[in-house]
């Protein structure tokens, strides 16, 4: 095995800080509530963040080193669908589409959220229906992420768990003679 160094400072604390914020708003404050609305603006500030560290961050932080292209998620797909699955020292195709998934719902509970403090959207039953939506769908998605780093460590044979801890992923050493993995820094 190998350690390379991956995640940087400011993306594991967005991703840890960020999974505080989801946590907490949906299972400890009270809708509506002043500290919901601060910790959902919080997990939006987070999330803006992190999206302007995709363009200006560290390597393996920018978008350009984990796009999710269609070719990238085709081949992505067909190396697990043979048990072969590729080596990426940064977000693999698959978990580039969740964080963005994952983003999305975030930056829409803020928006949503927001609006219903506003004079024109107050009881506005639509807006509130889609927070409600955007909320519940953040538990599904949670629990496909979870799932998916864990299968992703079992399959990988990394812990992708401790990889967002430390910032560093051991790596097989065969990994690196791999085509699809980024060469290492």
């Amino acid at each position: 095995m190998q350690t390379v160094k991956v995640w940087d400072l400011p993306v594991r604390l967005c991703h840890w800080g960020l999974a505080a914020c989801v946590l907490a708003n949906l299972a400890f404050t009270e809708e509506g509530s002043d500290i919901h609305e601060y910790v959902g603006y919080t997990a939006a500030g987070i999330v803006a963040f992190r999206l302007l560290w995709g363009f200006i961050g560290s390597r393996y932080a920018r978008f350009s080193d984990f796009f999710p292209t269609p070719s990238r998620l085709l081949e992505h797909g067909r190396n697990i669908a043979r048990r072969r699955p590729d080596t990426h020292l940064g977000h693999n195709p698959f978990g580039a589409l969740m964080m963005f998934a994952l983003w999305a719902a975030v930056i829409g509970l803020g928006v949503s959220g927001y609006l219903m403090t506003t004079d024109r959207f107050w009881g506005d039953e639509t807006v509130e229906e889609i927070h409600g939506f955007l909320a519940d769908s953040l538990i599904p998605l949670i629990a496909l992420h979870v799932t998916a780093a864990l299968a992703m460590s079992f399959l990988s044979k990394t812990n992708l768990v401790r990889a967002m801890i430390t910032g560093k992923k051991n790596v097989p050493d065969d990994a690196f003679g791999q085509p699809q993995i980024f060469d290492k820094d």
